[in-house]
């Protein structure tokens, strides 16, 4: 895992890697697959938030819990599918939440790729999941990785923009030292970064806050008040490409 690191967060990641829980981790996700367990996203797209979001560009981080556990739907980035997957109604309510607040039309895939290469860093917590089990690799290593690159981006003297939704995402948040002393609820004067915080977007929690808490809107606004400019959070069409197949 070590290898693949890509090189703006080697520095950060590579000690996790190497670490006796990072080795412990990987060969553990060896024995599954030897064990004819399908593990979802497909070898090569596991680091994908990092090599599409370097550290020294990150301005906004989405946080997730882990990938979707369906096939051909994880890729590499919270809450994205490749193009041509239909959209988790997850992601169908971000969508929904992004028209509402920005006025963006409806975009015709949920490849958000787009986002990641702006300077969002769509990371979930674990980065890997059993076929048709979520929540299935909580606990087997994951965090200390995905602690760390949080733990990176907030210790970074740029203002960046946390929208942590649900509790899980809050609570990884929370510990944190680096966020917990630096960060607001807010755009006021004198917080380096900005939380935003709400409920999940799934259909289960949505309309308990998530709808109409204007998580884009309040990002730009944060960005550009601090000079990092904004996000087109707009999907452009890609050339549709067949979804992912391990």
């Amino acid at each position: 895992m070590a290898d693949s690191l890509p090189d703006s967060w080697r520095a950060v990641l590579e000690p996790v890697c190497m670490s006796r829980a990072g080795r412990r981790l990987g060969g553990w996700l060896r024995a599954e697959e030897a064990a004819g367990k399908q593990i979802y996203p497909p070898r090569g797209c596991r680091l994908r938030a990092f090599e599409l979001t370097p550290l020294d560009s990150v301005r906004v981080v989405i946080l997730g819990q882990d990938p979707y556990h369906g096939e051909g739907q994880a890729h590499g980035l919270c809450f994205s599918v490749p193009a041509g997957v239909k959209e988790p109604p997850s992601l169908a309510n971000i969508f929904r939440e992004l028209a509402d607040d920005c006025g963006v039309a409806r975009p015709a895939h949920g490849n958000l790729e787009h986002w990641a290469r702006q300077g969002v860093l769509l990371l979930n917590n674990a980065l890997t999941v059993e076929s048709g089990r979520a929540g299935s690799h909580a606990g087997q290593g994951w965090e200390a990785l995905t602690d760390a690159a949080v733990a990176a981006v907030a210790a970074r003297p740029a203002p960046t923009v946390f929208i942590l939704w649900g509790s899980h995402a809050q609570g990884k948040a929370s510990r944190i030292p680096e966020l917990r002393e630096a960060a607001g609820d807010n755009s006021r004067d004198g917080a380096r970064h900005l939380l935003i915080r709400s409920p999940h977007p799934s259909p289960l929690s949505a309309h308990r806050g998530f709808f109409g808490s204007r998580p884009f809107s309040r990002a730009n606004a944060f960005l550009a008040a601090n000079g990092r400019g904004t996000i087109d959070w707009a999907l452009p069409q890609p050339a549709l490409a067949p979804a992912l197949r391990s």
